[in-house]
């Protein structure tokens, strides 16, 4: 087996390659002088399995082209089987035409990679209206979920805790976790207004005075989601205010966003690399991925 990466996610890739004790071998990613991609592997791939660690953030374009070009690279020269391994698989939250002339960013993603790869394991995808992977991949698709992690993480680092998810996309996860804590979980309404604009109502009323809040998300892109979260926990005089999300992209001066509206601590798992990353996904897809190995 062979651990390779397009330049993110590198990381992961070399505690994977240890903890498989597989050969890891980053791919020469260049560019000729009017732009075209060159790309070389730098060990030999023939009739091996070939694993391919890397998510879609940051440059989510170019991680879809550069996975493409690996993946046909490897089976080009031989590969026995190719696998991608996304912790954060970017374009599944466009997953139908909602004006007219969209373009279904996730289905035309999963068809260029139905057609180069064997196997896709993600973490936490953005499944919504589709029921799982299967509705837009033919190849083998594993969606694993982090929840185990973050309540590990809470358990250990946060007391006398609740759980809110900011809207009822998320409540999945945050009744999840909280079961497993064994703690109070609630959900916010979201009425959105544009994709910078939300304001949130609690649905399910939980005492929070004086509690320690957690509010869980599986994607924090620009924040204003937590934000209203976060404003609202306040008033209802939340003792201190975590924000933890399973990818964090930030975007936007997300943090800066986060921490005006209360927010006294902001963690993520590694799925994207970030200063914020607390918690190691590692060990989830090592499990995963053994199974390759039999």
């Amino acid at each position: 087996m062979i651990i390779t990466t397009c330049g993110n996610s590198k990381e992961i890739a070399i505690k994977l390659a240890k903890k498989l004790k597989a050969k890891y071998s980053p791919l020469t990613i260049g560019a000729f002088p009017d732009g075209d991609i060159y790309m070389k592997y730098n060990t030999n791939v023939k009739g091996k399995k070939v694993v391919i660690v890397h998510s879609f953030q940051p440059h989510s374009d170019m991680s879809l082209f550069d996975i493409i070009w690996a993946a046909e690279t490897a089976k080009d020269l031989g590969a026995k089987k190719v696998i991608l391994i996304a912790p954060y698989l970017s374009y599944m939250r466009q997953d139908k035409r909602f004006n007219p002339g969209e373009a279904i960013s996730s289905r035309i993603m999963a068809k260029h990679l139905n057609s180069c790869l064997d196997k896709i394991i993600t973490i936490d995808t953005h499944i919504h209206r589709y029921k799982s992977l299967k509705d837009i991949f033919t190849i083998s698709a594993k969606n694993l979920t982090a929840n185990d992690l973050i309540a590990d993480y809470i358990k250990k680092n946060i007391r006398d805790v609740v759980i809110i998810g900011p809207d009822w996309e998320s409540y999945q996860w945050a009744e999840s976790i909280a079961k497993q804590i064994g703690v109070e979980a609630t959900v916010l309404k979201k009425t959105r207004f544009s994709s910078r604009k939300v304001k949130v109502k609690m649905i399910k009323p939980i005492p929070i005075k004086g509690k320690n809040v957690v509010i869980v998300d599986d994607i924090i892109s620009t924040g204003h989601t937590i934000a209203e979260a976060a404003k609202q926990a306040k008033k209802l005089g939340a003792k201190t205010i975590t924000a933890i999300g399973v990818h964090g992209l930030f975007v936007e001066d997300a943090i800066s966003k986060l921490i005006k509206s209360g927010v006294n601590k902001i963690s993520s798992t590694n799925c994207i690399a970030h200063p914020s990353n607390k918690i190691d996904v590692t060990s989830i897809l090592f499990d995963e991925l053994k199974k390759e190995k039999r």
